[in-house]
């Protein structure tokens, strides 16, 4: 950490910042410059908070120099994390093909296209059974009934099953029934179910918020690290932009930038960052090559009646189509997609 001090500080408030970092056990190193004077604060940044530092009289400024999100952090873990959701591999090399509607509708819905997506390459199922919606009178979702029939779909084919979660009091319902929370982009910074999920065991799927800077999704996965859950898959969902050719701004370039400054996986999901199935593809590809360590893509094989999103959907053969595209462009990058485990295979 390093403290700039104002240039017209006095040796009397430089000496008194000079002691409150040694009563914190960390050791101070004065500088005097020409036109600055700064110390530098030596040992562990956790022990001290910047706005304290920054209300002292002659602080002009603090400059943490490790970063505030330290268990997601490269440099608390410089090797790749590989999370293990049901027996699939995201992370490390390892692709996650995450597949199914937006919602859960009926069991017959859902077990076709369940068997649709599985046979195309995905090896995670996913189906809404509670629905945050932006207005109360759209459909809000099947609840447990919902989670029941994800469940059992997802044992019939071998496909672990990844729903959303959008209460720290339900957390223990969708415990009982998912292989991986999703916390969507709404919730991001839903501080107290940040935590609920933290105590779990089970792996989370951290969706962007939509209005949400990359250190913000970051600090957001730090709650769940904290509360010691480190099986944290990052997803970049698009963000607001001022443009309404998408619904959303695909923000691809946050892929490297996450990689490079977290340990944690990250995937994209080109659905809700494009709203137009004739962009997922694309947009998938690109979130692949930029290093994405997975998709995730809304499949429907009735757009047109699904309860939920089915504008954005695919249907079945063209995630067949882009599933092939992906397992190709993996391979030519030296990445796979992940089997599913041999006991549910």
């Amino acid at each position: 950490m390093i403290i700039i001090l104002k240039p017209e500080a006095t040796d009397e408030q430089i000496q008194h910042v000079v002691d409150r970092v040694e009563s914190l056990g960390l050791s101070p190193h004065l500088s005097r410059g020409t036109y600055r004077t700064i110390i530098g604060v030596i040992g562990d940044e956790a022990r001290i908070q910047v706005a304290p530092l920054r209300a002292i009289p002659g602080v002009a400024d603090v400059v943490p120099v490790q970063p505030p999100y330290k268990l997601t952090s490269r440099e608390a873990h410089p090797e790749a994390s590989i999370i293990d959701v049901g027996g699939v591999k995201i992370g490390g090399g390892y692709l996650g093909m995450i597949a199914g509607p937006c919602a859960i509708e009926s069991e017959e819905r859902l077990d076709a296209i369940a068997r649709s997506v599985k046979a195309s390459g995905a090896n995670l199922l996913r189906g809404g059974a509670f629905k945050p919606r932006t207005s109360p009178y759209a459909y809000q979702g099947m609840g447990e009934e919902g989670l029941k029939i994800l469940r059992r779909v997802g044992d019939r084919y071998g496909l672990p099953v990844v729903t959303e979660v959008m209460d720290a009091a339900k957390v223990g319902l969708v415990e009982e029934y998912a292989d991986m929370f999703q916390i969507g982009a709404r919730n991001m910074q839903n501080f107290v179910l940040l935590s609920a999920v933290g105590r779990s065991s089970k792996p989370v799927l951290l969706k962007r918020g939509m209005s949400a800077t990359v250190v913000d999704l970051l600090m957001s996965a730090e709650y769940i690290l904290s509360e010691g859950n480190s099986q944290v898959v990052l997803c970049e969902r698009g963000i607001k932009g001022f443009d309404s050719i998408t619904r959303n701004l695909f923000d691809v370039a946050a892929v490297p930038a996450v990689k490079g400054l977290s340990h944690l996986p990250i995937i994209v999901d080109p659905s809700h960052a494009t709203g137009r199935p004739d962009l997922i593809p694309p947009c998938a590809l690109a979130g692949v090559a930029a290093g994405a360590d997975g998709v995730h893509i809304e499949v429907h094989n009735k757009p047109e009646e699904a309860l939920s999103d089915g504008a954005q959907a695919l249907l079945p053969e063209q995630y067949a189509e882009i599933a092939g595209q992906i397992a190709r462009l993996a391979e030519l990058m030296g990445r796979r997609i992940s089997p599913l485990a041999e006991t549910t295979a």
